[in-house]
């Protein structure tokens, strides 16, 4: 009998889920992209303000999909807002994706955990689909020209100095 779509997204959330959660957060590095082109993105905040890939020309952008739910992007979410502030007086900006989500429930989640940076909503997922997210967290590093020149999925220390460095160079 075939699987329904919803237990494979649900085996697959939980395999991308377990690889996340095995990673080496000390040891990760950031991977050069050589996947092409990804879409355009154009998400509303919680306001209803859209922004997207367009916005951002001429500034190195993390985007980075994320939800609540997920241990490794709760743990994450503090270190994408020290590295938006170390790099503040710089061309460069952290967006975060909040993907399949209620504004209500993110806005509970950024009382416990501020952030500084901007939240998007991928409220019915189309965006990390087109995206090729496979597990959260998923983040892209996109230079000022608008080409994504690396990612990484799972969990980060984005406030290292070799990760600040490599996304400094990035021009």
């Amino acid at each position: 009998m075939p699987e329904s779509r919803s237990t494979a997204a649900g085996r697959s959330l939980l395999a991308g889920l377990l690889v996340c959660a095995s990673l080496d957060v000390a040891a990760a590095t950031l991977t050069k992209w050589t996947g092409g082109r990804l879409p355009a993105l154009k998400l509303a905040d919680a306001d209803g303000r859209e922004q997207g890939t367009a916005d951002w020309r001429g500034k190195t952008v993390v985007v980075n999909f994320w939800a609540t739910w997920c241990e490794p992007c709760r743990e994450e979410m503090p270190s994408l807002d020290r590295l938006r502030k170390r790099l503040s007086n710089k061309p460069f900006e952290v967006i975060a994706v909040n993907v399949g989500e209620a504004p209500e429930r993110v806005a509970r989640f950024t009382r416990d955990v501020p952030v500084s940076f901007p939240i998007l909503y991928d409220r019915d997922s189309a965006t990390a689909k087109r995206w090729q997210v496979r597990g959260y967290p998923t983040s892209y590093v996109i230079g000022p020209d608008g080409r994504i020149r690396y990612y990484f999925v799972g969990e980060l220390d984005w406030s290292r100095d070799d990760v600040v460095r490599t996304i400094e160079a990035v021009r």
